[in-house]
C-alpha cells in the first residue's frame, strides 16, 4: 500500500493536533497555540508546545517533535499504517486501497508542482514583456503597485491557443492537461484510434494571471481576469490533483502568518478585494474561489482564529453570501468558534472605499461587526411580516430550525435560550402605558389607583406585571398536565430532546417537579439515548426518585406500552400540543394584564378591542387545558 504526499497532508489538515495531543494529556490555550507537560520526560513547567495551523508539536526541553502521525507512533507506540488508519477513521478518511500505480501518481504529483511554478514563471515574464503592455496598465488603472504585483506573483497569458505549451514542452502534454494548463478536446472519451486526435491547448489566454497558492507557498492553480470585454470575467483552474477549490483560500500563505500578529482573519469576495486590503496594510485577508464558503474553508479559518470575520459586499449578492455563510456553519459551531459579520456600504467593495475615504473606514467597517446569531435574527426579522400571530409563529419556527440544525449540545441550548428570550421581548414586552391625555378625574396612572367598576365597588389597582411570567403549576388543571407531562417523559424518555426547547422555557412553580425536570432536561444533553431504568438509576433514592416512580405508577398519566408500539408518532403529537398549551398559560396571562392595564390607563376603542382579543385567546387557552388535563391518554 502507498500513500501519497497529498493523501497524507489531508489527513494531517483534518486532525486538529490540540484534540488528539488532548485525549492523552491535559493541554491549555496558550494565545494561539496550546501547552502542555511534555509526556515524553519529567517536568513540572510545560515547555511543550502544540501548533494546530502548522499542524506540529515541539518541545523545548527534550526536543521532541512531530505532527499527528508522529505522535500516534512515538507517544502512542503504534505502527506507522495503525497509526493512520485510526485518524484515517477519525477524519472521516479511507485509507487508499493497495495500487502499485500509487507510487507513480505519487511521483507525479510532485512534477506537477515543477510544472505549476515553470508556468508561474512564464506568465510573470509575459507581464513584463511586449505582451503584457495592456495588463500593466490596468494594474496601474486599479492603484496596485509594482511592490504589491511582485508580492502576489502578477503574470499575464498571451492571447495565442499554444504559448504556454510551447514554453512548457518538456513536461509533456499529459502533465500540463493533469495540472489545468492545457484543455483536451478529446478527454478521456476513446475515439477507438479512427478519429483524427485533436490538439490540446492552452486553457488561459489574453488574461491577468495570478496565482493560488497552499498553506506551503507553493502554486497549486491560477485564477485569470480578462482584460476585454468577454466570458467568463474571471476563469479559475479546474480541480486538478494539486487543486481542491472548496478545501482552498486565496491568500491562505500570506494570510496565515499576518492573522497572527493582529488576532484575525478577513473572509471578502474576490482576488482583487484581497489584493485591496493587503495594499492597505490588511495582509490578513482570504477569499474563497468563485464558490460559497464551504464547510471545510470554514474549519480551515478556525485553525487560524476562532472567529474570522466574513466582509461581504452590501447589496443583496453580497448578503445572501453571507446568510449561505452563516446557515453553513451551524452544524460546525463549538464553544468559542463561530463567525462574525461585516457589511460594506451598498455599491462599494474594499477598494473603492479605501480610495473614497481612507484605511480608518474600512477599519470603521470590521469594528462594527455583528455576531452570528445577530446577523442571523436580523435576517429572519426580514424576510417576511410579522403582522399577523401566523406570521409571528413563522418566525419562531424559523429561529427553532436554526437552533436545531447546531450540532454541539451547549451552544444549541444557547442560541435557543437566546433567540426564546429575543422572541419574548419582542412580542410580549412589558411596557409602563402613560396616555397622552387622562381620561379619568384627578389624572395619573388608573393602574396604580383603587377604582369603582361598573357597579360602583372599589377594586384594588392592578398589580404591575413582574419581570417573570407567573409560575406554572398554580391551578389543580396545570398541576395535573404537568405531572401527565413528566409522566410521559419518564416513560419514554426519547422524547425530551425534540421537545427540550419549549421544555426549557417551562417556570415550574413547584420546586421538586422544576427538579426533576431540569435533571431529565440536562441528562438528554449527555446522551442522545436514555432508557427509563437508567434514567431513575441517575436520579438517585431521595425525594425526586420516589416522585419519579409514583408517576410511573399512575397509569392514567400516560399511555400504555401496547398504544406506544402501534403509535409512536401519536405520542410526540400529543406531547408538542401539552407542552405548548402549558407553556401559553403565563404569557396569555401577562398578555393579559397588559392589555387590561393599558385599557384602564386609556380608555380607547383599540385598547379595548386588544383587550377582548386576548381575553377570548386565554379562554379557548383554559378550555384546551381543561380538555388536556381530564383525558385519561394526554400524552
Amino acid at each position: 500500500m502507498t500513500l501519497t504526499p497529498q493523501w497524507l497532508d489531508e489527513l494531517r489538515a483534518r486532525t486538529s493536533l490540540s484534540t488528539l495531543i488532548g485525549k492523552t494529556i491535559k493541554v491549555t490555550k496558550a494565545g494561539r497555540e496550546y501547552k502542555a507537560c511534555c509526556p515524553f520526560h519529567n517536568e513540572k513547567t510545560p515547555s511543550f508546545t502544540i501548533n494546530d495551523e502548522k499542524g506540529f508539536y515541539h518541545c523545548f526541553g527534550c526536543g521532541a517533535h512531530g505532527d499527528a502521525i508522529r505522535w500516534m507512533t512515538d507517544q502512542r507506540g503504534l505502527p506507522f499504517m495503525e497509526a493512520v488508519k485510526e485518524l484515517a477513521a477519525t477524519a472521516g478518511m479511507d485509507v487508499p486501497a493497495a495500487d502499485p500505480r500509487a507510487a507513480k501518481r505519487a511521483e507525479q504529483a510532485r512534477g506537477l508542482h515543477d510544472a505549476m511554478a515553470a508556468a508561474q514563471g512564464f506568465f510573470e515574464e509575459q507581464l513584463g514583456g511586449i505582451d503584457g503592455g495592456e495588463a500593466r496598465a490596468y494594474l496601474g488603472k486599479r492603484g496596485i503597485s509594482d511592490a504589491t504585483r511582485r508580492a502576489f506573483g502578477f503574470g499575464y497569458s498571451p492571447d495565442g491557443r499554444g504559448r504556454l505549451k510551447t514554453a512548457l514542452k518538456d513536461f509533456g502534454e499529459p502533465m500540463l492537461v493533469e495540472a489545468g494548463l492545457l484543455i483536451d478536446p478529446d478527454g478521456a472519451e476513446p475515439d477507438g484510434g479512427k478519429a483524427k486526435k485533436r490538439d490540446t491547448y492552452d486553457r488561459f489566454r489574453g488574461r491577468l494571471m495570478l496565482p493560488i497558492r497552499d498553506i506551503r507557498g507553493r502554486v497549486i492553480a491560477f485564477g485569470g481576469r480578462i482584460l476585454g470585454a468577454g466570458e467568463p470575467k474571471y476563469l479559475n483552474s479546474p480541480d486538478t490533483p494539486l487543486f481542491d477549490k472548496g478545501r482552498t483560500l486565496y491568500n491562505i500563505d500570506r494570510a496565515s502568518p499576518a492573522s497572527r500578529s493582529t488576532g484575525r482573519v478577513i473572509v471578502v469576495e474576490g482576488y482583487m478585494d484581497v489584493i485591496a486590503l493587503a495594499q492597505a496594510g490588511f495582509g490578513e485577508a482570504v477569499a474563497p474561489l468563485g464558490t460559497a464558503l464551504t464547510e471545510h474553508q470554514i474549519e480551515r479559518l478556525w485553525k487560524m482564529v476562532e472567529v474570522p470575520l466574513l466582509c461581504f459586499d452590501g447589496d443583496s449578492a453580497g448578503q445572501k453570501a453571507a446568510i449561505r455563510a452563516a446557515t453553513r456553519a451551524l452544524p460546525l459551531l463549538r464553544p468559542g468558534h463561530s463567525l462574525a459579520f461585516a457589511t460594506l456600504p451598498t455599491g462599494q467593495d474594499p477598494d473603492d472605499l479605501i480610495r473614497a475615504s481612507g484605511r480608518q473606514a474600512m477599519e470603521s467597517v470590521l469594528n462594527g461587526a455583528e455576531s452570528l446569531i445577530e446577523r442571523l435574527w436580523k435576517h429572519e426579522m426580514s424576510v417576511a411580516p410579522l403582522d399577523t400571530p401566523e406570521q409571528k409563529a413563522a418566525l419562531k419556527q424559523r429561529l427553532r430550525a436554526i437552533s436545531d440544525a447546531i450540532a454541539h449540545p451547549d451552544v444549541r441550548a444557547h442560541y435557543a435560550h437566546e433567540f426564546r428570550e429575543r422572541y419574548d421581548a419582542l412580542f410580549f414586552a412589558r411596557r409602563d402605558s402613560a396616555p397622552a391625555q387622562q381620561r379619568f378625574q384627578g389624572g395619573g396612572n388608573s393602574a396604580g389607583r383603587w377604582q369603582r367598576d361598573k357597579r360602583g365597588n372599589w377594586k384594588p389597582p392592578i398589580p404591575p406585571v413582574g419581570s417573570e411570567a407567573r409560575a406554572i403549576g398554580a391551578s389543580g388543571m396545570e398541576q395535573r398536565l404537568l405531572r401527565a407531562i413528566l409522566a410521559a417523559l419518564l416513560r419514554h424518555p426519547e422524547q425530551i430532546a425534540p421537545h427540550r426547547e419549549m421544555l426549557s422555557a417551562l417556570q415550574i412553580g413547584d420546586p421538586l417537579l422544576a427538579q426533576l425536570l431540569a435533571a431529565m432536561i440536562s441528562l438528554s444533553f449527555r446522551k442522545e439515548t436514555v432508557e427509563t431504568q437508567a434514567l431513575l438509576t441517575i436520579l438517585g433514592q431521595g425525594e425526586l426518585y420516589n416522585m419519579a416512580k409514583g408517576m410511573l405508577r399512575a397509569d392514567a398519566f400516560t399511555l400504555t406500552p401496547d398504544r406506544m408500539a402501534t403509535d409512536p408518532d401519536r405520542l410526540a403529537r400529543d406531547l408538542e400540543e401539552a407542552v405548548r398549551v402549558m407553556a401559553q398559560g403565563p404569557e396569555l396571562e401577562t398578555a393579559l394584564v397588559e392589555a387590561t392595564r393599558r385599557f384602564e390607563s386609556d380608555f380607547s376603542e383599540e385598547n379595548f378591542a386588544e383587550q377582548q382579543r386576548v381575553r377570548a385567546l386565554k379562554a379557548d387557552h383554559d378550555r384546551r387545558l381543561a380538555e388536556l388535563a381530564q383525558s385519561e391518554d394526554i400524552v
